[in-house]
């Protein structure tokens, strides 16, 4: 038998050439992946809804800002270059009804405010054009006086700063008178649709109340300004309707000629036609 030795010696010999040309020719690269094309997500488009949504909130917001200049920013800045001379009339306003109601609380001053200043449906005519400026302060027999001066004060500061002083005095009283002479024609049409009973024609008339709801109404016309009407106007027109005195009817005229003369103040006149000044050949 031979030895095993040469055998040993020779495997071992072919496994270490192996080896050596393994560690020569280095690690086997591996093998890439193969990437396979991945389809994106399709967009689906938005719908109907959707878009109507994201137009509204656009819409809402860019009157809101407009709003926001025309009936917050403009005024204050009206208010800082002008002074206290910018809310004179609510100024004088508030201290005709202030000095009037304490008069009113004496027996002889209550008779002098009643000569000057009440408005009845059953006085004559002339006589009611002459108190009708003056009743704008004498406050309301069935309101307190103190809570309404805020108010008061509100409505004629900013419309003398958005509208100017002898525009918020001209609109003031138009309102006001437009209520009164309306209530005579109800009283004269009598208890039917819109119509008022003959006991109203008793009622004292005074307030500035629907001065006051009138001017809101014009501001919010001229300035296209839907979010002041909706908060300063219309809960006086839910409340007029809900209570169909004297009063609330006057309201509802009032805030109807002030819209009016609003939208009669924002018309934009007719360009007129040219002029064709050529000479005929």
């Amino acid at each position: 038998m031979g030895s095993p030795w040469p055998e040993r010696v020779w495997g071992l010999s072919v496994s270490v050439d192996a080896e050596a040309r393994v560690r020569a020719a280095g690690p086997e690269p591996a093998l890439a992946g193969v990437r396979r094309p991945v389809a994106a997500p399709a967009l689906r488009p938005p719908g109907r809804a959707e878009r109507s949504l994201k137009s509204f909130v656009r819409f809402l917001g860019r009157n809101l800002l407009r709003e926001f200049r025309s009936i917050v920013a403009e005024p204050v800045r009206e208010l800082v270059r002008r002074g206290l001379s910018g809310i004179l009339i609510a100024i004088l306003a508030s201290a005709a009804v202030l000095s009037l109601h304490a008069v009113d609380q004496h027996r002889t001053g209550a008779v002098l405010v009643r000569l000057v200043s009440h408005v009845r449906g059953d006085i004559p005519l002339p006589l009611v054009l002459l108190r009708t400026p003056l009743s704008l302060f004498v406050p309301a027999r069935d309101m307190p006086a103190l809570p309404g001066i805020p108010v008061l004060f509100l409505g004629f500061a900013l419309a003398q700063l958005v509208l100017g002083r002898r525009r918020t005095l001209v609109v003031a009283c138009a309102v006001s008178l437009a209520g009164t002479l309306s209530a005579r024609v109800m009283i004269a049409v009598g208890p039917r649709w819109w119509g008022l009973p003959p006991e109203a024609a008793h009622v004292v008339d005074t307030g500035a109340s629907a001065a006051v709801v009138g001017l809101f109404a014009h501001i919010a016309t001229v300035k296209r300004a839907p979010v002041l009407f909706f908060f300063a106007v219309t809960p006086t027109v839910i409340r007029s309707f809900e209570k169909p005195n004297l009063a609330g009817r006057e309201h509802i005229v009032a805030i109807t000629f002030a819209v009016v003369l609003g939208f009669l103040a924002t018309r934009k006149p007719k360009k007129p036609a040219p002029v064709d000044t050529a000479r005929p050949a």
